[in-house]
């Protein structure tokens, strides 16, 4: 590889056309409401259960099936997914193709390609993760791949190409103006738009300008981690070789990040508030939650800083003791590392002051502020709400190898889960 950010050619992105499984419009009541967020932007349960209720194949079905045992809805899933392909809800696409993607929401516009990647190590330097991965979720993601043998959502990943309308993104703007293989528009707002790109000259086009460039996994590490888990079970000739991915070229579309927060289950906000009063700086601040956001933006400009909230109050606690951190956090990472609200929050308070295990019973991972709150007031825990990373910083780490604590991001728009699907058994 020549340099970190723009590999030899051949030795970089390998993109290629699959033919997609898209729902049959006149089978379902409308595209909108047989899509999902992704699997784990899902709020469960009262997001689970309103995009069951909004159409008897709606695609989470399918990405969290529910059952008594993991083995039961895994199964469950798989039994769907054939009934619905027997059925005609969904067929794949005659041919195999490249799938330019449009999102749009007021004055944010985002578009892509979406395809077929041939998988890497990290060592290789093509793609590279940001965060690190849960074991028992990436168990539970290839399970449920193994028995669908269906890639159910793309990975979001992003590229940094010149800014120029050329090659990938050429292909991109003259797709454009034809018309959709579909159009909809969500119950958030978003409008999505897909067309497929078949001519061989385009492809050659758009496969050749990525193969300059290197990836940075923004949503998906533990789907990619699922990929490359199934690939080592797999020929290495074979569609286990790659997995579906959305890439984003950042120069043109830049993304957003925002912060995933924490849900402590079992951690009361008085018994939280108590533990930290000797070690951190604490001050209630007015809500509502906008105004209580925009006061955690004011801090975290200053340091670390996080806000505490499911008391019916906002807590602000910053200004980390100095001595704490240097007695927990660990040594030997870069300073950037050091620094991140992320590695305070679990290094120095989940681990040391709250003393609260990194599982399931006792932590959820939510996108949103609003429902980690209410979900927070509702069961008597805490919400933990923190302060996105910047883009750069993310990249930067990443390029080092360096991998931040596992949800220290989220970027968005994310990719629409159901627009399309890579069956791993059609070729």
């Amino acid at each position: 590889m020549s340099t970190p950010g723009r590999p030899e050619e051949d030795h970089g992105l390998r993109l290629a056309p699959f033919r997609g499984l898209r729902y049959v419009p006149e089978r379902v009541s409308s595209l909108a409401a047989v899509t999902s967020p992704p699997y784990d932007v899902v709020v469960r349960p009262d997001g689970l259960h309103h995009l069951e209720s909004a159409d008897p194949y709606n695609i989470v079905r399918l990405i969290l099936p529910q059952a008594a045992t993991p083995a039961v809805r895994n199964q469950q899933a798989a039994d769907t997914l054939r009934r619905w392909l027997s059925e005609g809800v969904l067929a794949p696409d005659p041919e195999p193709a490249l799938y330019v993607y449009e999102q749009r929401s007021g004055d944010l516009l985002q578009r892509g390609l979406i395809g077929a990647l041939t998988l890497s190590p990290p060592a290789d330097g093509i793609v590279l993760p940001h965060e690190d991965v849960m074991p028992h979720v990436v168990a539970d993601r290839a399970a449920l791949m193994r028995a669908t043998a269906t890639n159910l959502e793309p990975l979001l990943l992003t590229y940094r190409g010149g800014g120029a309308e050329t090659g990938a993104s050429a292909v991109i703007e003259r797709t454009i103006p034809r018309p959709p293989l579909l159009a909809t528009t969500t119950e958030d707002g978003f409008s999505h738009r897909l067309w497929s790109v078949t001519d061989p000259a385009e492809l050659a086009e758009a496969t050749a300008d990525l193969s300059h460039h290197q990836a940075l996994i923004a949503d998906g590490h533990h789907r990619w981690a699922t990929y490359l888990r199934l690939q080592a079970e797999h020929p290495a000739d074979g569609p286990w070789n790659s997995g579906l991915v959305l890439l984003i070229d950042t120069a043109r579309y830049p993304l957003q990040v925002r912060a995933i927060h924490r849900l402590l289950h079992r951690l009361p906000v008085a018994d939280a508030l108590a533990a930290v009063a000797d070690t951190f700086r604490v001050r209630e601040v007015p809500g509502p939650l906008p105004r209580a956001l925009d006061a955690l933006a004011e801090a975290a400009g200053a340091g670390n800083a996080f806000l505490l909230a499911g008391d019916g109050g906002f807590h602000l606690v910053d200004r980390p003791d100095e001595a704490l951190l240097s007695r927990t956090i660990p040594s030997g990472r870069p300073e950037a590392w050091r620094t991140l609200d992320a590695t305070v929050l679990h290094a120095a308070l989940l681990d040391h002051v709250w003393s609260i295990p990194d599982a399931p019973e006792h932590i959820a991972y939510i996108h949103g502020t609003e429902a980690a709150v209410t979900q927070a007031e509702r069961h008597g825990g805490t919400a933990v709400l923190m302060h996105p990373v910047r883009e750069e910083v993310v990249r930067d780490l990443a390029r080092q190898g360096v991998t931040m604590p596992r949800k220290s991001t989220s970027f968005g728009p994310k990719p629409a889960t159901g627009l399309v699907l890579r069956s791993l058994d059609v070729s």
